[in-house]
């Protein structure tokens, strides 16, 4: 998604990443790979858990989730990863949003 952001920012779409570390892991991770979008650090997994985001311990914790929301707040698309590599394409995810985009 980094290198599709700004492309993203242009049809009126922002990327919002949550993660289950402290807020100053979270941090430090986010200066370290100079990420262009926003994230949220969310220790206590209220967001997380409230998406059903699974944990897996045998595939060393929380599998990718990634959620289309529009601006009206309704989910239009949901994609559970089954492992740390199955992350959808963003074309997918904006094709979830439809003309909302």
């Amino acid at each position: 998604m980094r290198e599709e952001y700004s492309e993203l920012r242009a049809k009126g779409i922002e990327v919002l990443a949550i993660g289950p570390d402290p807020p100053g892991k979270f941090e430090a991770y986010w200066r370290k790979e100079d990420l262009p979008f926003p994230g949220l650090a969310d220790p206590e997994k209220h967001v997380l858990d409230r998406y059903a985001q699974e944990v897996s311990l045998l595939k060393l914790g929380r599998q990718p989730a990634a959620v289309a929301v529009d601006r009206q707040g309704i989910v239009r698309g949901v994609h559970y990863g089954s492992s740390m590599a199955d992350i959808p394409s963003t074309d997918a995810l904006v094709a979830e949003l439809g003309e909302e985009a």
